[in-house]
């Protein structure tokens, strides 16, 4: 049986480069899109995409909702449906594109791949998501060990990921020099620092408690003068496994290297929450908390703005729409108190009605009304 087909391997790997090159997607984002486009060549048996035809589409879309998730043993989601879906009706459309495939394609086809009104709906509803508190966090690391180079290391990176509010991929490539104990800072430099869509910025502390920072602050001094590493060493450093005298491996110190891949630092996420006998949260919804704390914090435009720009966010509203979302709990609360009259008008609204007025007026003058 045919694994593959040549032809399209080649149209392909042009694909992919266009996809990381053109329109900047990350090795995950490409990774995802080579994923679906695999399982539509599986389904044709691998046909020479030339052969693409509007039936094939609705072939493929009745087969997949008909698989199972490997880890649930359920169906597939109208989540997974939807994106696999996109995925290859982007790739056909640029297809039919290109040399070769224009005369051969028809660009209307790939309408196929869609998925109805009401399953688009389902696959693309907000739903809850368990958010951690800034308690929850604090119990965390309060009830993490401390007495092994190791257990200093893992508290303090769960300490630090609170502090800045850093990705997993970024905090797994920082180095010593990146961060800066007096300016209570972290630059995120994107020659070195593995950020999203490689941005370079300057992460502030957040103001999560002094004795958070405080552990972050001896872990640094404690890699700097006791452990004498230098600027270029990372800052949260590989475990060194050997093998002892029993010939079972065990930790011993550390390796002055950064871990390949975030997958350690998600491992020691999950087991303090787990020894905190708490639900375990991965790394990156503590974006998601220091958000919601930035809304309870805030009291200004400006305010708000500076901390979207401090999680490195250049739009406000990508903070907003991507983590700002109101939990349950919290939306019911704000309209418990919506239901007491208030005597006064909060002053944040005063000012803001006269800016605007100003501004209408400022209009006005330039218009010469």
């Amino acid at each position: 049986m045919m694994k593959h087909n040549a032809e399209n391997e080649r149209i392909k790997r042009q694909y992919f480069i266009f996809l990381k090159e053109a329109k900047r997607q990350n090795e995950s984002s490409v990774d995802a899109v080579a994923k679906a486009v695999s399982r539509f060549e599986a389904y044709t048996k691998y046909r020479d995409f030339k052969a693409f035809h509007f039936e094939q589409a609705v072939g493929f879309k009745n087969h997949l909702a008909k698989q199972d998730n490997q880890q649930t043993g359920k169906k597939l989601s109208k989540a997974t449906l939807n994106s696999t879906l996109g995925q290859l009706k982007a790739f056909f459309q640029w297809l039919a594109m290109q040399p070769g495939y224009k005369s051969r394609i028809s660009y209307t086809d790939m309408e196929y791949f869609n998925l109805s009104e009401k399953e688009v709906r389902i696959a693309t509803a907000r739903r809850e998501t368990a958010v951690p508190t800034l308690e929850q966090i604090k119990h965390v690391i309060a009830t993490m060990p401390n007495h092994s180079e190791i257990e200093q290391r893992n508290r303090s990176l769960i300490a630090f990921t609170l502090l800045t509010g850093a990705r997993d991929s970024a905090i797994a490539s920082m180095k010593l020099k990146h961060i800066d104990i007096i300016g209570d800072s972290v630059f995120q430099d994107a020659r070195e620092v593995n950020t999203k869509f490689s941005k370079t910025f300057t992460t502030f502390f957040f103001p999560v408690g002094d004795d958070i920072q405080q552990i972050v602050c001896d872990w640094v001094r404690y890699l700097k003068e006791e452990l004498l590493w230098g600027n270029d060493d990372p800052l949260f450093p590989k475990t060194n496994v050997i093998v002892g005298e029993d010939r079972i491996f065990k930790s011993s110190g550390f390796k002055r290297e950064h871990w390949s891949t975030a997958s350690p630092i998600r491992t020691i996420f999950k087991e303090a929450f787990e020894s905190a006998d708490l639900p375990y949260f991965n790394p990156h919804s503590f974006r998601k908390t220091i958000v919601t704390l930035g809304q309870k914090l805030c009291q200004t435009p400006e305010e708000f703005k500076s901390w979207s720009q401090n999680l490195g966010h250049e739009d406000v509203l990508t903070t907003l729409y991507s983590y700002g979302h109101v939990q349950q709990h919290r939306q019911g609360e704000i309209f418990q108190q919506l239901k007491i009259p208030r005597s006064s008008v909060n002053q944040n609204a005063e000012d803001i009605a006269r800016a605007v007025i100003k501004a209408m007026a400022d209009q006005h003058i330039q218009n010469g009304v």
